[in-house]
């Protein structure tokens, strides 16, 4: 199956919720929609699934224009945000909902809600009822309802947001190996950078309505094609300095000065926005090229084992994402290390002109 989705644009009341959005996903894919709220994701995935029509622009499955075809017509599955489940009928009922109503015999069901149920680990309660389960246990309960169908098109709308980390973790593990043996679209759609890198596959990136960029997950995160890009797939957002070069180095402010290295030697002068990720900046040095930055503490944001802190000197303000739990005093004086070859270079477009040694970059979750 392919779903392709060709210069399409969604205006309701005269605000634009997508505009002129050309995407092509094919079968046997794991697709990340990446953006905040209001990037329209929920809009993309219901046209998708046919809840909503496109004011402009075509949709079509393995080349056939199904634009005014709704979703009865189309074998699709979502799973929202909350917990729907049918509160008077058991687990296994709930999961074979779908199946009655399309007919299914009796024997096929029994295998198959037997088998999604075994998938996700909830094969022992399909006998209770929704009440009687853990938020965990009545998301698993709508994802295998969803999956049970073994529909074309599988969206998942956020499926996680209402779960606490460690059941979030679990889950996330377990999706790559449900889909992997699945010959479906899988489509999920998330606020979070580090989410979809945990979840890899290909990642759209949407802002204000609009595709930004589509690849896979792990070349967006470490070759985004925009400053836009790059800002969206970091948690906090990616630091950005405006600066020079000129005279065989880079400026800051006309304050913070460091020469050039090969990489970067090969743009021409003039004057750019540069882009640090705050996973990147340390409070040891860790190699010979770092830039050493004085600065002064405004907040450490503690968040689980991770500490968010916000700095600032004279000419810039940054965020460093720190692992591990740090304890700082407001206005308290440090030592920051800003590592030169980390450097995103972005023109005045917000055009990507450089981006770092992928050989020195680590991926992985939380390195966001």
């Amino acid at each position: 199956m392919s779903l392709s989705l060709e210069a399409v644009t969604r205006a309701v009341a005269n605000e634009t919720h997508l505009d002129q959005i050309s995407l092509t996903l094919e079968s046997g894919s794991f697709n990340v929609l990446l953006g905040r709220t209001l990037a329209g994701k929920t809009s993309l995935m219901r046209l998708m699934a046919g809840l909503d029509q496109p004011s402009s622009g075509r949709i079509l499955i393995n080349g056939e224009d199904v634009t005014g075809r709704g979703v009865r017509e189309r074998n699709v599955s979502m799973v929202y945000q909350q917990f729907i489940n049918y509160p008077h009928q058991s687990v296994f009922d709930n999961i074979a909902s779908p199946l009655k109503i399309a007919r299914v015999a009796g024997d096929e069901i029994q295998q198959r809600v037997h088998e999604v149920a075994s998938l996700l680990h909830i094969e022992h309660l399909l006998e209770r009822m929704p009440l009687e389960l853990s938020g965990g246990q009545q998301q698993r309960t709508a994802m295998a309802r969803a999956l049970v169908k073994d529909a074309d098109l599988v969206l998942f709308d956020e499926p996680l947001v209402n779960l606490d980390y460690k059941l979030r973790e679990e889950f996330r593990e377990e999706l790559g190996a449900l889909f992997a043996s699945r010959d479906c679209i899988a489509v999920y759609a998330t606020t979070e950078p580090a989410e979809a890198l945990a979840l890899g596959g290909h990642t759209a990136v949407l802002h204000e309505g609009r595709l930004v960029q589509y690849g896979a997950t792990a070349d967006v995160y470490r070759r985004p094609q925009s400053l836009t890009a790059a800002e969206m797939f970091s948690e906090p957002p990616i630091n950005v300095l405006s600066g020079y070069i000129r005279g065989g180095e880079v400026t800051f402010d006309e304050d913070v000065h460091f020469p050039l290295d090969e990489a970067l030697a090969t743009l021409a002068e003039g004057r750019y926005h540069f882009g640090v990720r705050p996973s990147h900046l340390t409070l040891k040095q860790q190699s010979e090229d770092d830039l050493t930055l004085n600065v002064q503490v405004d907040l450490a944001e503690i968040s689980g084992s991770e500490t968010f802190l916000h700095v600032h000197s004279d000419k810039v303000s940054l965020v460093a994402h720190l692992a591990g739990v740090h304890s700082f005093a407001v206005d308290q004086q440090l030592r920051l290390y800003f590592p030169i070859h980390g450097l995103y270079a972005f023109d005045g477009s917000g055009t990507t002109v450089h981006v770092p040694g992928a050989a020195r970059m680590n991926v992985a979750q939380g390195d966001v």
